[in-house]
C-alpha cells in the first residue's frame, strides 16, 4: 500500500472524499509522519483530527491536542518553536518524529478496530526503519496497542498505563502517556506537569547527545 493514495479502509476513504467536498482547502489525505528521519524519539498518536492534521497535513498541527504536545517538545529541545499552526510555519523537529496509529481522519475521531489493524502495516514499516535505539512514546491506549501490534507483541505482556515504561525484546523502551486531547487536558486527567514528567523520564533514560 502507498500512503498518499491509500483507500484500503472504505469508511475512511468515503469520509475523506466527503471532507474534500466540504473543506476544499484542507489536506484531506492520509497524513504522513513528521520530523527527524533518524529520531531518538518516535511519538505515536491516535489519528488526524478533522480540523487539525486533516486540514494542515501535519500530525497534531492546528489541533487542540497539539498545543500541549508542541509546547512540551519545545521545552525539551525537540522543536524549534512551541506552537504548530500550519505545515509551512517553519517548525522543525530535531531528534523526534511524530506519527499516528491511523493515518486518515476517522468520523468522530473514532477509528474502528479493523481500520487500526489495516493501517498497522504503515506503522510497522515506520518502526522497522528506525534505529534500534529509538525510544517510543505512545499517546493513549489505542496508540499503545498499535505499537505492540506493529512489533508483533502481545498487550498482556506490556500493559498500558500513564508514565509506564516497558523494555521491549529488542532493547527499545516503550513509554506510555494519556493522550494530550482536549478532553484529557480540560478534565485534568492529564496535566502539563504529568506530561512533562514523561518526557523528563525519557531524557533521563536517554540523554541528548
Amino acid at each position: 500500500m502507498n500512503l498518499p493514495s491509500c483507500t484500503a479502509c472504505p469508511r475512511l476513504a468515503a469520509f475523506l472524499a466527503e471532507s474534500r467536498t466540504r473543506y476544499p482547502g484542507y489536506f484531506c489525505k492520509p497524513v504522513p509522519a513528521f520530523g527527524d528521519a533518524r529520531p531518538r524519539l518516535l511519538i505515536v498518536g491516535l489519528a488526524p483530527g478533522l480540523h487539525g492534521a486533516n486540514r494542515s497535513g501535519r500530525p497534531f498541527t492546528g489541533d487542540y491536542a497539539g498545543v500541549l504536545l508542541y509546547e512540551t517538545l519545545h521545552a525539551f529541545g525537540y522543536a524549534n518553536r512551541p506552537v504548530s499552526v500550519a505545515a509551512d510555519d517553519g517548525l522543525v523537529l530535531s531528534g523526534c518524529r511524530i506519527s499516528n496509529a491511523v493515518k486518515c481522519v476517522p468520523p468522530e475521531n473514532k477509528p474502528e478496530t479493523s481500520e487500526i489493524k489495516r493501517c498497522n502495516a504503515f506503522l510497522k514499516a515506520e518502526l522497522a526503519a528506525l534505529p534500534n535505539t529509538t525510544a517510543l512514546l505512545a499517546l493513549g491506549l489505542i496508540a499503545h496497542k498499535a505499537v505492540l501490534m506493529a512489533l508483533g507483541l502481545k498487550q498482556s505482556g506490556y500493559p498500558f498505563g500513564h508514565g509506564v515504561v516497558h523494555i521491549l525484546p529488542d532493547g527499545r523502551r516503550l513509554y506510555s502517556s494519556y493522550h494530550c486531547s482536549r478532553y484529557n487536558t480540560q478534565t485534568r486527567r492529564l496535566s502539563p506537569e504529568m506530561f512533562r514528567a514523561v518526557f523528563q523520564r525519557i531524557q533521563e533514560d536517554s540523554p541528548c547527545p
